[in-house]
């Protein structure tokens, strides 16, 4: 699926197949991509001889706001800018076109029943895992999926549900560092791909 950003983003679904394919999930609000989350996703790629990465963004992320006032359109372009030169990355907009406050179990169920044959990885970094189990329905997401964690020195890789894990590069980057950046007149460069920098400063985002 392959998703056009308007000023609402539309998507059209491509049909369903009947291989089966490994995939790698990352959610989030992206606000924005960063070079930390194209290093997880490729790194976790590899490791785990993925034929795809699926970011999905959120409408609604349950436990806090999208901050700084950025479009749902502005999040989803700077998504493909950041992902359109590699291959095996897609943009899928499921939770967007759903609606409402979005929940990875919900967009488990959908893909499941979709593509029944697919063996989906829910990729998280190690903040995520040590949140997992105040995720709704924990449990069934660990059924609809397998858990892959991202090693981070800082976080403690005790999880209390059956887990892979997967080394990659140490990147202190976060959304919230880089628009702080931005709203303190620092530089972002080499923290976000160029072309989502270039986005940002020409749509003057986070600069409030």
């Amino acid at each position: 699926m392959q998703c056009v950003v308007k000023e609402k983003p539309q998507v059209q679904f491509e049909p369903v197949t009947s291989s089966a394919q490994q995939i790698g999930i990352m959610g989030g609000t992206f606000n924005p991509v960063h070079l930390a989350h194209l290093s997880m996703a490729e790194q976790v790629r590899k490791q785990l001889h993925l034929d795809e990465i699926w970011f999905i963004p959120n409408n609604t992320p349950p436990h806090k706001k999208i901050a700084g006032n950025i479009s749902t359109k502005d999040r989803c372009a700077m998504l493909e800018l950041a992902t359109h030169d590699n291959p095996h990355f897609h943009v899928k907009l499921f939770e967007i076109m759903r609606g409402g406050t979005s929940y990875m179990v919900d967009t488990l169920r959908y893909l499941k029943k979709r593509a029944p044959r697919n063996q989906y990885y829910l990729i998280m970094g190690s903040d995520e895992v040590n949140d997992f189990e105040n995720w709704r329905e924990p449990e069934t997401i660990a059924l609809l999926s397998t858990l892959v964690g991202v090693r981070r020195p800082k976080y403690p890789q005790n999880p209390k549900f059956p887990m892979i894990w997967v080394d990659a590069p140490n990147l202190d980057i976060s959304s919230s560092l880089i628009r702080q950046n931005i709203a303190t007149g620092n530089s972002i460069r080499y923290l976000v791909p160029e072309s989502v920098r270039l986005y940002i400063k020409s749509r003057g985002l986070y600069s409030d």
